[in-house]
């Protein structure tokens, strides 16, 4: 995957990182290009051996707390049943995800082997706004109401929002690389366009200092962040 550079994206990214409190917003914003580099070739073929096109996907977290009436197109919940059903993913869109995961995260996390049941599909743009915007308005509050408009115009700008398929990672704490004591929340989301090639991920985590002071992490908080990044 190939990091497509963005003059908005840097902006946009640079007033993501927001401190409030004890609390420490962190957030950015890339476009990958899905055309392979050399790295990803050993992936996508090892992905292309498999017989099994179709992977099974999670249920969007938000999910799992709904009422048993709830329904949607694709993966679904059972009115009748409170059954939710899973949606798919293709072998090569699962390869796309993950190459994106371990372009933005290299060199401190591979997630080659990472499973379709740790991504899920999400019911539509509205529902990541909204999910998007409970977290951040919770912490950041008029900082990111301010942010608002320019952070969508500039995904929508990037990657036409409504021609996307919307994809979120969700690990277990052992695979998280935001796993770590002290963090609040955090999320993970690829906005996938499948005419134009192209995916923008959207990745943001909030710490709490107080907690990772009591927990005994030494690390400083920023000084992680501005290595990281």
């Amino acid at each position: 995957m190939k990091l497509l550079e963005s003059s908005r994206f840097e902006a946009i990214n640079n007033a993501l990182s927001i401190k409030k409190g004890d609390s420490t917003i962190v957030g950015r914003i890339e476009s990958y290009s899905c055309k392979m580099v050399s790295a990803d070739k050993a992936l996508y073929k090892r992905f292309t051996s498999e017989q099994a096109d179709l992977q099974a996907l999670s249920p969007p977290q938000t999910l799992m707390d709904l009422s048993p009436a709830f329904s949607r197109g694709g993966g679904s919940m059972s009115g009748d049943e409170g059954v939710i059903l899973c949606d798919t993913i293709s072998r090569k869109t699962l390869f796309y995800l993950i190459a994106t995961l371990n372009a933005a995260f290299e060199p401190d996390y591979d997630f080659s082997d990472a499973k379709s049941h740790e991504f899920s599909k999400e019911p539509s743009l509205q529902w990541v706004m909204n999910s998007v915007e409970a977290n951040l308005s919770a912490v950041a509050g008029e900082q990111y109401h301010g942010l608002r408009s320019a952070l969508w115009s500039a995904v929508d700008d990037e990657i036409s929002l409504m021609d996307c398929d919307i994809y979120s990672y969700n690990p277990d704490l052992n695979s998280d690389p935001y796993g770590e004591p002290g963090c609040l929340w955090s999320f993970n989301y690829f906005f996938y366009n499948k005419k134009l090639k192209r995916i923008v991920f959207f990745t943001c985590r909030a710490m709490n200092e107080f907690c990772v002071r009591e927990s005994g992490t030494s690390s400083d908080i920023a000084m992680e962040d501005d290595d990281y990044y």
